[in-house]
């Protein structure tokens, strides 16, 4: 049950991924244009070592567009990616609070070179400007305090997600 509940949500889970990923592209034109270059290339993403005890994450594999965004490749990527990215995802609650806190995960590329560089200048430079969203959207009287609240959130996630992941093994090894 399981694994079908899965199947259904890794779908809608990743369209909106896709959109909040481009959103954060088309606010900055240099990203597109760095992009634009490598349409029709796949770039994919692999978790190494993901605990067998969650379920499997989605394929996630993404194919540039001709204007420079992302889009998902679904459930089935092609075969041979132009790129490809593997990140160490055997203790995924370190991981997720290592990413919180702005610091990007140990990583092995493979594939071509110049999409490489392209994506790697997209992880040093972009950011969601989440701030200006929400005042865009709701206006400043509220925007303000809901990003204190989420900034103190995100701090109190982060705390606990570092205080979680001491707990898996002392050795190194991987969780089960």
């Amino acid at each position: 049950m399981l694994h079908s509940l899965n199947a259904l949500l890794a779908p809608a889970v990743m369209e909106r991924l896709v959109l909040v990923i481009n959103h954060v592209l088309g606010a900055e034109p240099a990203a597109t244009d760095r992009l634009r270059p490598h349409a029709g290339r796949v770039l994919a993403l692999q978790l190494q070592d993901w605990p067998r005890l969650l379920p499997a994450p989605p394929a996630l594999a993404f194919r540039v567009t001709p204007a420079g965004l992302l889009e998902w490749c679904g459930l089935e990527p092609p075969a041979d990616p132009q790129l490809q990215v593997r990140v160490d995802a055997s203790n995924p609650l370190l991981l997720t609070a290592r990413a919180l806190g702005g610091e990007p995960p140990p990583v092995h590329i493979d594939g071509d070179a110049q999409l490489a560089a392209e994506v790697n200048w997209l992880l040093q430079n972009l950011r969601w400007d989440v701030a200006g969203d929400l005042e865009r959207l709701l206006g400043p009287a509220i925007a303000m305090p809901l990003q204190r609240l989420g900034s103190a959130l995100a701090r109190a996630l982060r705390a606990g997600l570092q205080r979680a992941s001491s707990f898996g093994p002392r050795d190194g090894s991987p969780w089960p």
